[in-house]
């Protein structure tokens, strides 16, 4: 009797597992019968528009952050049968979205290294342009400069809260980290960049 009693306790590996949310447990009855179509369209359904935001965030771009959205999707249906179901599956298609986006920007950041070199040298003083563009670009200029100051991990959290609109659950879930750390984060971020603009409107 007690050995049949101890067979049916969870183990410690099946204990430290957080149950799944009812959209993941979706997910998994239609991957456990062999459906991964219906597993990825669930995946766009229940998480498609956190990853648009995310992606929306990082890229600043919407047609940039529909494709990338889509080739998350894309990649994560040839991908879910490694999912591990020790995390959400939320945080699995996000560290997909982030990876990806984030050789998207570095793509976007050669090529564009490349066209400002090719622009200066045929620039002419006929194009220089006009005031309300230089204002425009200053101000552009000094919003970059500010968010370029300050770490890495807190401009990603703070683009993700207020650029893309994701609650501190999801900044968390995207950053991998716990909801607390996204908040002090968030946080660190937002004072940095008001005593970056303050010091900019001082000089």
């Amino acid at each position: 009797m007690a050995a049949l009693e101890l067979a049916t306790e969870p183990t410690p590996a099946e204990e430290a597992l957080p149950p799944l949310s009812p959209e993941d447990q979706s997910v998994v009855e239609a991957l456990d019968g062999g459906d991964r179509r219906r597993a990825l369209t669930l995946c766009a359904h229940h998480h498609g528009s956190a990853l648009g935001r995310l992606c929306m965030a990082m890229l600043g771009s919407q047609a940039d952050a529909e494709d990338l959205a889509q080739e998350t999707l894309l990649e994560a249906h040839a991908a879910i049968a490694g999912w591990r179901r020790e995390g959400s599956l939320r945080s699995f298609l996000m560290t997909i979205a982030r990876r990806k986006c984030a050789r998207h920007l570095e793509t976007r950041r050669r090529r564009n290294a490349k066209l400002r070199l090719v622009h200066d040298a045929d620039r002419t003083p006929a194009s220089a342009p006009t005031e309300k563009a230089l204002l425009l670009r200053q101000r552009a200029g000094k919003a970059r400069a500010a968010l370029d100051a300050i770490r890495p991990s807190e401009r990603e959290a703070v683009l993700l809260r207020y650029g893309a609109g994701l609650s501190f659950r999801e900044v968390a879930t995207a950053c991998g980290i716990e909801e607390a750390a996204a908040r002090k984060r968030v946080s660190r971020a937002v004072a940095k960049l008001r005593d970056a603009v303050r010091e900019g409107g001082e000089k």
